[in-house]
């Protein structure tokens, strides 16, 4: 059997109705059968009350029990009531007692008899008992979402108050969601054993939209100007992602303080909201808001003065170094800031509790407003303690050198600033954290409590994506920054691509022996391949294979400033592919060019190194203020097979802007240096290898090394007039990158803020502009040029012979199998000794298809780009897209418009 629990859902009022509802869960408010006359027996109203009609004048209970019950004990019904054995009872008594048996909500129905004789008999139908709830219709809400918010569960009673309260509280989550067209419709389904389902029938209705913003009694503000300082947006189609176009009414009150704030700081200091009204349209689709506003006069600040209760402050000293002056539009956030800037100033001095509080004079005929900031007697506090709590895993220790303030220092807020910033760039606890000033046990205590709220440090990627730079990569790194609780960093990586293998290994102690000195060592194999593009063909060049460890150590100075040192041996093997750039066992210029060949060979590079760094930042993960500067010099040559000095210096800066705006400047430049004598072949002295690079990702807007010398081969096409030219597409010219001694490189940034959704997603755009250049390398020599001839009018340039490493032609021949190798013997079959057996065959000369070869790139005048990105915590991994267009280039640079990555970090 269903029965339709008839509960109303539009409106709160009507939800009594249920308990008047006769045909509810098919439980009659009156037993179908009473011995006793009828006139004893009570009777179901219309709203389901029970009352007893009036027995005989009443007497002394001579039997009592309680009939009817199954899970209840008789003993427990009765313990509801003041019925008992052997007591006088009355007419008010009974109805009592039935009215305390219906508020236990343990019973169904409730009736008395043999009032008139004494023999008293409780008659009761218990309430059933829930088997099932169940809902229906619900698409926007899952299940788990509104099962924990309503009280009926299975294996309890089932009562009518539970379920007013039930479908009322459904109803408000889809408010809270924006829909109020929301209804719920609930339903019994009777079982044996006194058994019941309670099902809710729910219908969501459509998300109730802003659909307008009316704005009444604004005269200095147009609507827009007010509406886009509200959370609240109108909906449009433009806005079909935002969330903020559904209405919310502790959104509407936000937005009337959003309108309080705006006109506070525009001067409007009597402004104030008289009445906002958000009306549903009849169709319960959409809201209409209105606003009724009373702008008020426009006033400017007075005389802005300080008063100091401290003797230690100079009030008038303090009022010249307020950015508030007299004149100004008056500005009431620019009133909370010189709170705040005087409060911090006081804590520099040593006054945690300073009380700062502003006294304002308005004048209505001068439209002024005078401030006086006055600040109160307080005494220099000193540090009673310093509590750390919330780390589970980190040892107190970690947390605590941290803090610049010891117990028994004087308090001082910069430090305490200071080491929430320390505090926060060390990546182990939640965002947002604040060391809280509690007071002590004297007035001239103070307590720093550092409650901590830990996160995960353990991180594992493994990663398959495909990046414009490496084409299909697989990755794998498990790092643990905060190993043991210890501060210390343990990371892994393996790297995989068609173009680059690499495993590093690496461990950081950033306080030896609790001292503040921090050691670390890496140990790594790096297998690189250089590449170029012919067409769309991606052609490797010359391979790099490093194996070797770095060992580093740094202390610090003083606060911001630190030493770092750095010793590093490494093993290089650089090599080209021989099928591809040698002749007869040796490199061929006309195939690699001589600035490929210089680079083969193997070499041990021992180095020392030093950097001496300012940091101030105040995060090292993703900073929003301060800057940090940086000044590395490495000296190879501590034995090893290679000799140079590297210099480089880098900086930035970040700055908030506020509203989640952030600029940064950044900025690097280097110069290696060689302390070795000129090479035999006219190369540069410095490897291939060791030289600075320069283009995507760090300069974007240009190609993986688009910047900088290099040397372009360009072949020979023939037209459609049988003219011979040289190729204009640069997809078909051979491009190689040779790197560079110096380079310069700066970039001004501005992150943009999105809104909370796309901050969840891990989003965050920016646009920037860069400049930069790399330059320095001694010109390589170039292949020499080709022979011309003149063929029917017609100049050609002609092949040129290939030679062995002592200048000799080379001739192909084939051998007995059909297989094809190359000789020096123009004729006949080579035997031992390099002797040619035989005149004949004639064999054929290895000619290099003509090209020609110029070396371009190097030159110090800036490249400018401008673009903007996109970081994304893709689901994929971290993902990088940038559009970015250069704007000055120099002859030989690759430009590259778009360029993304995934699955490696950039």
């Amino acid at each position: 059997m269903v029965t339709v629990l008839n509960v109303s859902t539009s409106r709160t009022r009507a939800l009594p109705a249920l308990l008047g509802c006769t045909i509810l869960a098919g439980l009659p408010l009156a037993a179908a059968a009473q011995t006793a006359p009828a006139a004893t027996a009570p009777t179901a109203t219309a709203t389901g009350a029970q009352t007893t009609p009036a027995p005989a004048p009443g007497g002394i209970i001579k039997t009592l029990r309680v009939e009817g019950t199954q899970r209840i004990e008789p003993e427990t019904a009765l313990s509801y009531t003041k019925l008992r054995l052997g007591q006088p009872y009355s007419n008010e008594l009974l109805d009592q007692a039935i009215k305390d048996l219906y508020a236990s909500d343990l019973f169904a129905d409730v009736s008395i008899e043999g009032a008139a004789t004494g023999d008293i008999v409780i008659r009761v139908r218990e309430n059933p008992i829930i088997n099932r709830v169940i809902l229906e219709g619900n698409k926007r809400l899952k299940d788990d979402k509104i099962t924990k918010e309503i009280k009926l569960k299975p294996r309890q009673i089932f009562t009518r108050s539970a379920v007013r309260a039930d479908v009322a509280r459904i109803v408000e989550l889809y408010r809270r969601q924006g829909r109020f067209a929301a209804s719920v419709d609930p339903k019994m389904v009777n079982l044996d054993q006194n058994r019941v389902d309670i099902v809710f029938e729910i219908s969501e209705g459509p998300k109730s939209k802003v659909r307008q913003i009316n704005i009444l009694g604004n005269e200095k503000f147009k609507d827009s100007e007010l509406r886009a300082q509200m959370a609240t947006k109108e909906a449009r189609f433009t806005r079909l992602l935002s969330s903020n176009t559904s209405y919310d009414q502790d959104r509407l009150a936000y937005d009337q303080q959003k309108l309080r704030q705006f006109y506070l700081t525009q001067g409007y200091a009597d402004f104030r909201v008289t009445s906002a009204v958000a009306e549903l349209t009849p169709d319960k689709k959409d809201f209409i808001i209105t606003y009724v506003v009373e702008e008020g006069p426009r006033y400017k600040f007075g005389d802005v003065t300080v008063d100091s209760d401290i003797r230690d402050f100079d009030g008038k000293q303090l009022a010249k170094t307020l950015s508030i002056k007299k004149g100004d539009w008056y500005n009431a956030k620019a009133v909370e800031d010189t709170v705040d800037s005087l409060s911090q100033t006081t804590g520099l001095f040593g006054y945690a509790f300073t009380d700062v509080s502003p006294e304002f004079n308005r004048d209505r005929d001068d439209l002024t407003m005078s401030i006086n900031f006055h600040i109160a007697q307080a005494q220099r506090t000193y540090v009673e303690r310093v509590e750390i709590t919330g780390n589970t895993q980190t040892q107190d220790k970690v947390v605590r050198r941290e803090i610049r303030l010891a117990e028994g220092d004087a308090f001082n807020s910069f430090q305490v600033k200071r080491s929430q910033d320390r505090i926060n760039s060390l990546g182990y606890f939640q965002d947002k954290f604040e060391i809280k000033q509690e007071q002590g046990s004297a007035p001239d205590r103070v307590v720093l409590n550092a409650a901590v709220e830990e996160k995960s440090t353990g991180e594992l990627q493994l990663s398959a994506g495909y990046s414009s730079l490496e084409r299909f990569i697989i990755q794998a790194n498990i790092t643990q920054r905060n190993f043991r609780g210890r501060g210390q960093e343990l990371r892994a990586g393996v790297n995989y691509s068609s173009y680059s293998k690499s495993i590093e290994l690496g461990f950081t102690e950033p306080y030896l022996f609790d001292k503040n000195i921090a050691v670390g060592v890496d140990v790594f194999r790096r297998d690189y391949n250089s590449f170029n593009y012919i067409g769309n063909d991606r052609n490797t060049t010359y391979g790099q294979v490093s194996t070797g460890f770095q060992v580093r150590a740094g202390v610090p100075l003083t606060e911001y400033w630190q030493l770092a040192a750095r010793y590093g041996l490494s093993y290089d093997e650089v090599t080209l592919d021989e099928n591809t750039f040698f002749t007869n066992g040796q490199c061929d210029v006309l195939k690699a060019g001589s600035y490929l060949c210089s680079a083969l060979g193997n070499r041990f590079t021992s180095s020392i190194g030093y950097s001496l760094i300012y940091d101030s930042l105040n995060s090292r993960l993703r900073p929003t203020a301060g800057q940090r500067l940086s000044f590395s010099q490495d000296f190879a040559g501590l034995g090893g097979d290679v000799k140079y000095i590297r210099t480089r210096i880098e900086g930035a800066k970040f700055k908030g802007l506020g509203k989640g705006f952030i600029a940064s400047l950044t900025a690097e430049g280097g110069y290696i240096h060689s302390l070795e004598g000129e090479r035999a072949d006219g190369n540069d002295r410095i490897r291939i290898n060791d030289r600075f690079y320069l283009g995507m990702p760090q300069f974007r807007g240009f190609d993986i090394r688009g910047v900088g010398p290099r040397v372009l081969r360009t072949p020979y096409t023939t037209d459609a007039s049988g003219n011979q030219i040289l190729q204009t597409d640069r997809s078909q010219i051979t491009d190689d990158a040779l790197g560079g001694r110096a380079y310069y490189l700066a970039k001004l940034e501005l992150e943009l803020p999105l809104g909370s959704g796309a901050r969840e997603l891990g989003l965050r755009p920016s646009i920037y502009a860069q400049v930069g250049s790399l330059w320095g390398l001694k010109r390589p020599p170039l292949t020499a040029n080709f022979p011309t001839t003149v063929i029917d009018g017609k100049t050609v340039v002609l092949p040129l012979p290939l030679t062995n490493s002592a200048g000799a032609p080379v001739y192909t021949y084939t051998l007995a199998d059909g297989s094809v190798a190359t000789t020096i013997c123009s004729a006949g079959v080579p035997g031992a000794g390099g002797t040619c057996n035989g005149v004949v065959p004639n064999n054929p000369l290895i000619r290099s298809n003509p090209f020609q070869e110029q070396y371009l790139g190097d030159s110090p005048k800036p490249r400018v780009t401008v673009g903007v990105g996109v970081n994304w915590n893709s689901p994929f991994g971290p993902l990088r897209i940038d559009l970015a267009k250069a704007l000055v280039t120099q002859p030989g640079d690759d430009p590259k418009l778009v360029t993304f990555n995934v699955g490696t970090q950039f």
